[in-house]
């Protein structure tokens, strides 16, 4: 079994999965900010290699990219900081990147050094499930859960096709568009959360546009197995760029609010 079936296993309410972009503002600051959100109940964590040409990047999150990248941040370095998180903690460890970067390095090495450094599943946006044999096999090789997304638009044989080959839990895109901060829960979102809650075996987690307590609950009540929170935690880290205290102690305070909804009893 993987940490992250493991960890899905073990809870009685939905995991919180936290999502940064590595190396944003630097190298030194993302260490610190990924240990705030371990510390403060992360129980999935999810690191985002930067990349030139998001595709499914809203602006918050492009703009941490940026940062990274004019940090000097690399997928060796991303490695780096995913092994000295490992070292320090089993909260299982999930890679977020676009194909790109895992063509150009080489699909076998990709996957064997993600291995190796304590990464435990992976997420390609921009990797077709028509495409994504060869990934999942060199995944599998090396005990990496690829993760696969279902969205509002994913035709039905699609789905079908993703329910049978993904591994971890399935990644529902909640909304029609890019990643970032919305006021609600689309009903998009909910509607396909309920269509395949009993078609699968496999958690689901839901992400993008997900930054509320009163999100975080909603999505609870209608069935969700995780809860993705990604552009609002990168938000906060631009709110304080400069003030490495400040960005870990709004940090750990915002992770426990979106926690708390999460662990009410029915």
């Amino acid at each position: 079994m993987s940490r992250i079936s493991g960890t899905f296993g073990s809870l009685s309410r939905p995991a919180f999965i936290g999502f940064i972009v590595a190396g944003d503002p630097d190298t030194e600051t993302s260490l610190l900010i990924a240990r705030t959100l371990v510390r403060a109940g992360t129980d999935i964590l999810e690191l985002g290699i930067p990349f030139s040409d998001p595709i499914a990047d809203g602006p918050v999150v492009q703009r941490a990219g940026t940062r990274a990248l004019t940090a000097g941040a690399t997928p060796d370095s991303v490695f780096a900081l995913a092994a000295k998180i490992r070292a320090e903690s089993d909260v299982p460890i999930v890679i977020l990147t676009y194909y790109n970067i895992v063509y150009k390095r080489g699909i076998e090495n990709f996957y064997r050094d993600a291995a190796k450094s304590g990464v435990d599943g992976v997420i390609i946006p921009d990797l077709p499930v028509e495409e994504a044999d060869e990934a999942r096999a060199e995944a599998g090789k090396v005990g990496i859960d690829q993760i696969l997304l279902i969205t509002p638009s994913t035709t039905k044989k699609r789905q079908d096709d993703i329910l049978r080959k993904g591994k971890g839990f399935l990644y529902l895109v909640s909304v029609r568009g890019v990643t970032g901060i919305r006021a609600g829960v689309p009903e998009d979102g909910i509607r396909l959360l309920k269509d395949l809650k009993g078609r699968t075996s496999l958690p689901l987690a839901v992400g993008f546009g997900i930054s509320r307590p009163e999100h975080a609950y909603a999505l609870k009540d209608a069935g969700a197995d995780g809860v993705i929170v990604g552009s609002a935690i990168v938000d906060i880290v631009e709110a304080h760029l400069g003030d490495k205290e400040q960005i870990c102690a709004s940090l750990d305070r915002y992770v426990r609010e979106m926690r708390e909804p999460l662990e009410i009893k029915e």
